[in-house]
């Protein structure tokens, strides 16, 4: 389960028990407007992130340094050649070639051959890693522990901080272009910058939840989610931001925590998190509906090769891949 106020100290719990053997998952239920499949992980770890450069090649990252990889859309996963003992906490490819592994220490992986080889960069850092975004394979930012910003622009070979103005743990990162991005952490922290982040500044939220990720769909729509359940969305590019936490059920349990959300299109939506918690909207966010599954694993990482699938990480070598249920044509 996640801690309910800061990640940081989470991760610090997975390094004592990383590979803890899980339980198998129970399928989906029929009504679901997502049908789910189960995918033979090699690892029984806790996985934190996934990313897929198209819809058949993928990587995992997770405890003990793990790294994994599909090349049939998930249907066979194979461990690669470990680089390091480190937590692995982020994976993200700019294009099919450019790529980076994040983790503990400040430990910084990349590839420019699509993962045949992965070489370690110097991210100036000791602090834990937890978020990143590329523009490109050669411009791109990194998130940290303690208000931690770095930014690249020759593709890793250099790496410079920059100023957050907060020790806040910081998990997520989103630009919109090269001037305009928004970082989330700790204690509902939102940072803003109009410069490529050689300033930043906070956007209130009048809310103390620690925020795991953030995402625009244009210029001005954005979300924001994190622990009890909180959504926030603006219309305004985080001048304001509203909770649009979804109402608790009866009886009302601890809403789950959300550690990530994505946008294929503006329409399509998905969140996933706590005790295997998948919400999925369709319309903008207008309305979010829970994915009805007996699966518990809390899920981390989360990739949306395009609108119609996506695939998600998490305890005890947790793979999920899931696919959009076709309407039923109406009758004539």
């Amino acid at each position: 389960m996640l801690n309910e106020s800061v990640k940081n100290n989470f991760v610090v719990s997975i390094l004592f028990a990383v590979w803890i053997g899980g339980m198998p998952l129970v399928g989906l239920a029929q009504e679901s407007p997502l049908t789910i499949q189960l995918q033979e992980s090699p690892s029984p770890g806790t996985l934190l992130d996934v990313h897929f450069q198209d819809a058949q090649h993928g990587w995992v990252v997770g405890a003990g340094g793990t790294m994994l990889q599909t090349k049939d859309g998930g249907a066979t996963w194979k461990k690669a050649p470990r680089r390091t003992n480190m937590l692995l906490t982020a994976v993200t490819f700019a294009d099919s070639q450019h790529g980076w592994i994040l983790g503990q220490n400040g430990t910084v992986l990349y590839t420019k051959n699509g993962g045949a080889q992965w070489m370690p960069q110097v991210s100036g850092t000791n602090s834990m890693l937890y978020g990143t975004y590329f523009l490109s394979a050669q411009h791109g930012w990194i998130v940290g522990a303690r208000g931690v910003i770095l930014v690249t622009n020759d593709g890793g070979e250099t790496w410079d901080d920059q100023i957050s103005g907060t020790t806040a743990d910081l998990f997520g990162i989103h630009f919109m272009d090269a001037k305009q991005g928004w970082a989330v952490g700790a204690l509902g922290t939102i940072l803003v910058t109009s410069d490529g982040g050689a300033s930043w500044s906070p956007q209130a939220t009048n809310n103390i939840v620690t925020f795991f990720d953030i995402t625009f769909t244009d210029s001005v729509s954005g979300w924001a989610v994190g622990t009890q359940g909180a959504i926030f969305q603006t219309l305004n590019a985080g001048k304001d931001w509203v909770d649009r936490a979804r109402a608790c059920g009866s009886p009302c349990l601890k809403p789950a925590d959300l550690v990530n959300i994505q946008f294929p299109t503006p329409l399509s939506g998905r969140i996933i998190g706590e005790r295997g918690t998948i919400l999925m909207t369709e319309d903008a966010g207008f309305t979010w509906e829970e994915v009805e599954t007996l699966n518990t694993e809390t899920l981390y990482g989360l990739s949306l090769p395009d609108a119609t699938q996506g695939f998600a990480v998490g305890d005890h070598g947790t793979i999920l891949h899931f696919r959009s249920t076709p309407s039923e044509p109406s009758a004539s």
